[in-house]
Formats: structure tokens, C-alpha cells, sequence
């Protein structure tokens, strides 16, 4: 059994392009053709141990970022120590990421799965039972609120660190920002969750100090997101767009720092609760 962490894993030599070459289109106006690139997605399937556990759409970049981010993010490990390896295979538009995970996270993932057996969907993304949705998560111990500053401009600022959504767009975006309010990092993709888990994933193979900084999500802010940084430790959340009211809750529950930030008008500090 390999016991050295993945984070120091070499990256995988497979390699797809994220935007494609320029598509055809006419103007609704004047039927005038032009041409644009449009983003690429591709069905990753996520293979633990040898068990299949879930194919997700993803944008074809930062996969190793990925699958170790959606494995600490889902839950399915507690850390990087519980992943031993990655093989990223498969071509076109069907790839594979097999993850050996650890006896003892294989272990639970498979009585997860057993617990799940003849129960209903309750609506979430692969989560088949109520408790998967609202799991036990541990409350944060709480950090300081962000110097105002550190947001001023930002919608602008973070433009640098989406190439992706610059070139072609229908992508979001996930960023870090340091403890002295620096943009560190960020992650795009197709899929708002995934751009969080590949962030996350970064944060973690990078072996990145997160005390004191705070992460930043370009995409509407709802429950899975304040998970996925909950699990990963992460003690203050940005979203350019407003939270829903179950992830507020859950932000205050769980003494996360949530902070939305409008297009127009100053920032709202949603968790801690204000003063009444």
C-alpha cells in the first residue's frame, strides 16, 4: 500500500482542449454567418477501488484537480492522505479517472452505497437519501471578516484567471485569495461544482495554506457549494451572486463567513448574522 499522498502526484499526460474549434452560426437579425469557439464537455466517469460511483459532465482541464477535490468535496474521503493514486484514461468525449482510495474510505463508501439501497431520489445531483443531502459536518472555528479592500474591483480582477470564460464563455469560475488578499489561483468549468472541486483539488495537491484566505465562486451560491468548502476547511466564502436561503443557514450553522458580492452596490455579509 502506497501511503504518499497524491498531492505530490505528477500530473497525467492525457490532455484535452477545453474550447473547441470555431463553430458555425448566423445572426437572427440579418442571417450573416460568423464563427466562435464554444466551450468543451466531456462524461468523466469516477471509478473507486474498481467501483463506479458517478460519471459527471466536466470541462476537459485540471482532472486530477478535479477528482481529488470531488473526493474530499463529496465527502467520500476525509483527506488527501485517503488517496493513493489516479489514472486518468479514455478519449473523445468518454473518460475515466480511477482513484485507489484507502481500505478504510473504500469501506464506507461501500456501506454508503449499501445504505442507499431501496431508497427514492430526493433531487440532488447523485444523492439518493436525505441524509447524504443534509450529512453531519463538522462547524468551522470561525476567522475574521475580510477587509473591505480585498473586494473592491474584483469582478474585474478575477477576469485574469478565466481565460477559459474570456475566450468563449458558458463556463464558471472558482478562485483562492490568499491571507494578504492576493489571487492565488483559480479553476474553471462547465459545471459550478466543478470548478469548486477542482479548486479545491488545486488548494490541496498544491499543498496550500488556506488560513486566513477565502474562496470565491463566480455562480449562484447554494447548498452544495457551502459543503464542498465547509469539507475542505475553507473559512470564508465569496459568490458573485446571491445565496440561497438553506445555504445561508447552513453558512451560520456551521460558522462560515458568506459574503456576497453584487454587481452594483457593496458587499453583504449574509453569515455571521448582523447585529439586530
Amino acid at each position: 500500500m502506497n501511503s504518499k499522498p497524491l498531492v505530490c502526484a505528477a500530473p497525467s499526460s492525457l490532455s484535452l482542449p477545453a474550447a473547441s474549434n470555431p463553430y458555425d452560426y448566423v445572426q437572427l437579425t440579418d442571417q450573416v454567418g460568423e464563427r466562435t469557439p464554444l466551450a468543451e464537455e466531456v462524461a468523466l466517469a469516477i471509478v473507486y477501488n474498481g467501483l463506479n460511483q458517478a460519471v459527471m459532465l466536466v470541462s476537459p482541464t485540471d482532472l486530477e484537480d478535479f477528482a481529488v477535490g470531488f473526493s474530499v468535496g463529496s465527502g467520500i474521503v476525509a483527506s488527501t492522505e485517503d488517496i493513493y493514486d489516479i489514472r486518468l484514461s479514455g478519449s473523445g468525449s468518454a473518460l475515466y479517472a480511477d482513484v485507489e482510495i484507502s481500505s478504510r474510505a473504500f469501506w464506507n463508501l461501500k456501506n454508503q452505497r449499501r445504505q442507499m439501497a431501496g431508497t427514492s431520489g430526493c433531487g440532488l445531483c447523485g444523492v439518493e437519501a436525505l441524509e447524504q443531502a443534509l450529512p453531519e459536518l463538522q462547524r468551522l472555528a470561525g476567522a475574521p471578516l475580510p477587509p473591505t479592500h480585498w473586494l473592491q474591483d474584483l469582478r474585474r480582477r478575477i477576469d485574469a484567471f478565466q481565460p477559459l470564460g474570456q475566450h468563449c464563455g458558458a463556463v464558471h469560475a472558482a478562485l483562492f485569495m490568499d491571507r494578504t488578499g492576493e489571487l492565488q489561483l483559480g479553476r474553471e468549468d462547465i459545471g459550478r461544482h466543478n470548478a469548486l472541486d477542482k479548486l479545491i483539488g488545486a488548494l490541496l495537491r498544491q499543498r496550500i495554506d488556506t488560513d486566513g484566505g477565502l474562496a470565491i465562486v463566480t455562480s449562484r451560491c447554494s447548498l452544495e457549494l457551502i459543503q464542498k468548502v465547509l469539507r475542505a476547511g475553507i473559512q470564508t466564502l465569496v459568490s458573485l451572486s446571491a445565496p440561497t436561503g438553506l445555504a445561508l443557514q447552513w453558512a451560520r450553522k456551521h460558522n462560515l463567513n458568506l459574503i456576497h458580492l453584487p454587481k452594483h452596490s457593496a458587499p453583504r455579509v449574509f453569515s455571521p448574522a448582523g447585529e439586530s
